[in-house]
C-alpha cells in the first residue's frame, strides 16, 4: 500500500524537493496533508497537482484566499497553529515530514509523536530547542525518527545494522560555506547576497545563512547528541569542501563508516520517506572519477564563533540551546534585512544567552517563554539596527 504523507512546510526548500521525490514514486507515496506558513498561492497549486486531501495555512489571514483558490476541488482547507498540530495527528497519515523552519516546527512535532507517527525530521530546531523533552516522548511512545538532514541521515545509514556496537565518535562534515578561507577583513564587509551563494547546496535563505556562519553545523551538533544518544565529547566537526562525504561514524574498534553521495537533498529525503526500503533514484549519482580528490580540515572556531557557541550551549543544556536558537533566528532575519553585520551575529547570540535565566529541566511552557524572552532581548540589542 502507498504511504500517506503529511508535509509540514511544503512550500519551503525541503518541502518542494520532497514533492519532487514523491512525484517520482507515485506507486509508493500519496499526499494526504500539505502545510505552509504564508505562501497560499503555491500551497493551492501543490494541493491541486498532488491531489491532497487536507491543506493548512498557518497564517490565518491567508485562509480566505486559499479557500477561494481551492473552492472547485475536494480539498479540506484549514488555518492556524492549532490546525497544523491537528493534521499532524491524523489517523490517515503514515509519515509526517516536518520541514517547517525554526521554533514553529516544535509544537506540531510533539503532537505527531504523541500519536505515534513515524517522523521524517528536517526541522533540526526541534531537537536543538527541546531535545530533552523530545527524547522523553520518543521513549514513552516508542516512535521512530528518521533524520532528513544530510549529515544525520548519513550517520543513521551508517549505524543501521550496528545497533549492538557502540559508537566511539561521529564526524559531522561541513562544506565551509561561501566564506571558507576568507579573511576577517573580508567577513566584515560581506553582504547577504554573497552569503546566500552556497557553493554546493540548494537550500532556503535561513539555512543558507546559517551555513555561511557555521551555525547550521552548530545546530546539527546539538541535534546529533539527542538523535544518537551520545556525549558532546564524541562529536567532531570537519570541513569537507566537496560535500561528498556527508558524515562518518567511528566504532570502538577504530573502523569507520561514511555515507557518500552528491550534495542533493532529495537523496536523504527519499531515504527517510522510503525507509527501510531504498528506492531507485531518478536523479544524478556520484562517480568517484568526477571527484579525484576529497579534502578535510579543521573548522576555524575563532573566525566562525557560532560553532563554539553551539558546543558550549550543548554542554550547558537546559534552556540554553533554545535561547541560542531564538537569538540566531532573530539575527539571521536581521542580516537578511541588512540590519546587522555578519560578524556581529555571534555577539548578539552570546549576549542574549548571558541575559536569559537558566532553567535546567524546562517544560514546554518554559521553552516557549525562553524563546520569547530571547527574541525580545536579541531584537533590542543595539547591534541590531
Amino acid at each position: 500500500m502507498k504511504k500517506k504523507i503529511a508535509i509540514l512546510g511544503s512550500t519551503g526548500s525541503i518541502g518542494k524537493q520532497a514533492l519532487e521525490v514523491i512525484e517520482g514514486h507515485p506507486d509508493k507515496f500519496q499526499i494526504e496533508v500539505l502545510v505552509a506558513n504564508n505562501n497560499e498561492k503555491l500551497l493551492a497549486e501543490q494541493a491541486i497537482k498532488f491531489d491532497a486531501n487536507h491543506v493548512v495555512i498557518a497564517n490565518e489571514d491567508k485562509y480566505l484566499s486559499l479557500q477561494n483558490q481551492l473552492s472547485s476541488y475536494p480539498v479540506k482547507v484549514f488555518a492556524g497553529e492549532d490546525a497544523v498540530c491537528q493534521v499532524a495527528e491524523m489517523d490517515s497519515v503514515d509519515v509526517v515530514l516536518t520541514a517547517m523552519v525554526g521554533f514553529a516546527g516544535l509544537k506540531p512535532t510533539i503532537h505527531a509523536l504523541k500519536k505515534n507517527k513515524r517522523l521524517a525530521l528536517a526541522n533540526k530546531e526541534t531537537l536543538v530547542v527541546a531535545g530533552e523533552l523530545i527524547s522523553k516522548l520518543l521513549a514513552q511512545h516508542k516512535v521512530e525518527i528518521i533524520p532528513v538532514d544530510s549529515e544525520h541521515s548519513a550517520i543513521f545509514q551508517c549505524i543501521v545494522g550496528e545497533y549492538h556496537n557502540a559508537i566511539d565518535k561521529i564526524y559531522l562534515t561541513a562544506s565551509g560555506g561561501p566564506f571558507l578561507n576568507k579573511s576577517v577583513e573580508f567577513l566584515q564587509k560581506v553582504t547577504k547576497h554573497e552569503a546566500l551563494k552556497h557553493p554546493n547546496w540548494n537550500m532556503g535563505n535561513k539555512v543558507t545563512i546559517d551555513s555561511a556562519s557555521l551555525m547550521n553545523k552548530g545546530l546539527e551538533v546539538i541535534e546529533a547528541k539527542w538523535l544518537f544518544d551520545i556525549e558532546p565529547s564524541q562529536i567532531n566537526v570537519v570541513i569537507h569542501p566537496q560535500s561528498i562525504v556527508h558524515s562518518i561514524v567511528q566504532f570502538e574498534d577504530g573502523s569507520m563508516k561514511a555515507q557518500m553521495g552528491l550534495p542533493d537533498m532529495r537523496l536523504p529525503i527519499q531515504y527517510a520517506l522510503g525507509f527501510p526500503e531504498r528506492l531507485k533514484a531518478p536523479f544524478p549519482k556520484f562517480n568517484f572519477l568526477d571527484y579525484p580528490q576529497l579534502t578535510f580540515e579543521k573548522p576555524d572556531n575563532k573566525k566562525f564563533r557560532n560553532l563554539s557557541i553551539a558546543f558550549e550551549a550543548m554542554r550547558q543544556g537546559g534552556n540554553i540551546p533554545c535561547v541560542m536558537n531564538a537569538a540566531n533566528e532573530v539575527v539571521v532575519d536581521a542580516f537578511l534585512k541588512d540590519r546587522i553585520d555578519f560578524l556581529h551575529m555571534p555577539d548578539v547570540i552570546e549576549q542574549t544567552i548571558n541575559k536569559v535565566n537558566y532553567i535546567k529541566h524546562p517544560d514546554f511552557e518554559e521553552y516557549k517563554s525562553s524563546d520569547f524572552e530571547a527574541r525580545r532581548i536579541a531584537q533590542e540589542n543595539p547591534l541590531v539596527k
